[in-house]
């Protein structure tokens, strides 16, 4: 074959020959059967072996392509002698030649081959029709001409088709390379965004814990120092926060690491997790702390976003906010938990804000289908509003 069809043309290709074989047959091999069918003598019994030996040898190639003995060069070999051999027989072997001639582009290895067998078809033909008029044809008789016209137009046709499929294939490798290294191009944007996420998330985390812990550390141990003489009690206290809070950013770590658990958080009540936070808060920085926490069912996704947004208000009013007291109220509804976290602090401009902590806490939610609302004014405090839908639905 000179061209070996893609595993996706198959099946367009099968369809094609069969079409070709019948009109092969009904315009090419029947017509010199049919016409000698009232006639006596060898000629007749020519007329109808060489065309069953050829349909032959084509149901044999067809139906056994990897037959070692009747190879498609074989067959073109059969062709080309059977064509001289109608040639020489009726004198008129210049229809089926013309008709035959697909054969010699579908089978041949090359265009070179196909060229070479079929313009020995051609000689052929053409031998076989001065020999059977015993020298004296007319050499500008219809079937002469006819095989030479039939012969130059085959090669100018199947030189155009193959060059046609050479294009197409040439198109078709040019389109599976661009689209190889497309998805080699999303595969590492892919990959990129990957690393891009996980550094995301890992700052996310260190800011929310490692971070605000040390901030946390630095304040006890200022507030400590500052009251060894005046308040030792206090500054015991305070010290043993800070074990307290170097212990747990010693944990937090350890999650980073990945030698601990993911979340970090022991599983349990997000009340009872949260109280325990809001006591911390209270007792090293001496604010008034009020809370509504109800008991209220949640997954550990939710529990950890409701802590770490909790963790970084509380954090921002420490360190920002120079509020006397907090109030925090958590509410479970149909559609999911709310955390309604409020102080009297000086407040700031909402769109002036450039913290890591607010968009961290807005992207932690939005991760679980949340929003994080925050409103506030210069005077007038503060309030963050996180909302989680039930099972990450909006």
């Amino acid at each position: 074959m000179i061209q070996r069809p893609q595993p996706n043309d198959r099946f367009r290709i099968r369809t094609l020959r069969r079409w070709y074989t019948v009109s092969w047959v009904l315009l090419g091999v029947c017509p010199p059967i049919i016409s000698v069918l009232g006639d006596t003598g060898t000629t007749k019994y020519w007329s109808m072996a060489l065309p069953a030996v050829i349909v032959l040898c084509y149901a044999i190639v067809l139906a056994l392509p990897g037959n070692p003995v009747l190879r498609p060069s074989t067959f073109l070999a059969v062709l080309t002698l059977g064509l001289g051999g109608m040639s020489w027989v009726r004198g008129d072997g210049a229809a089926l030649f013309i008709v035959s001639l697909p054969h010699f582009w579908l089978f041949a290895r090359n265009p070179r081959h196909a060229i070479a067998f079929s313009g020995v078809a051609a000689a052929g033909t053409v031998a076989g029709v001065v020999l059977h008029f015993g020298g004296h044809a007319d050499f500008l008789s219809g079937n002469i001409v006819f095989t030479v016209i039939g012969y130059a137009a085959g090669v100018l046709l199947g030189l155009g088709v193959v060059r046609i499929i050479e294009q197409s294939d040439e198109r078709a490798r040019r389109l599976s390379a661009e689209l190889d290294s497309a998805q080699r191009r999303l595969a590492e944007a892919h990959r990129l965004q990957g690393a891009t996420e996980e550094r995301e998330r890992l700052a996310r985390e260190i800011h929310d814990t490692l971070a605000q812990g040390f901030a946390s550390i630095i304040v006890l141990a200022e507030a400590a120092r500052s009251g060894l003489r005046t308040d030792p009690g206090r500054s015991a206290q305070q010290l043993l926060s800070i074990e307290n809070t170097a212990r747990e950013n010693f944990a937090e770590a350890r999650v980073l690491v990945g030698s601990a658990p993911r979340s970090g958080v022991a599983p349990g009540s997000v009340a009872r997790t949260l109280r325990r936070t809001l006591d911390r808060f209270a007792e090293d920085t001496g604010l008034t702390v009020t809370a509504e926490l109800p008991d209220i069912e949640c997954d550990q996704p939710t529990r950890i976003a409701l802590l770490r947004c909790t963790q970084e208000s509380l954090a921002n009013v420490r360190q920002h906010a120079a509020a006397s007291t907090v109030d925090v109220v958590l509410t479970a509804h149909a559609h999911g938990v709310e955390l309604d976290i409020t102080d009297d602090g000086r407040g700031f401009v909402v769109e002036d804000s450039r913290g890591f902590g607010l968009n961290g806490m807005s992207k932690r939610l939005a991760e679980l289908g949340g929003e994080l609302t925050v409103t506030s004014s210069v005077g007038d405090g503060t309030r963050v509003l996180a909302v989680i839908p039930a099972n990450g639905q909006v």
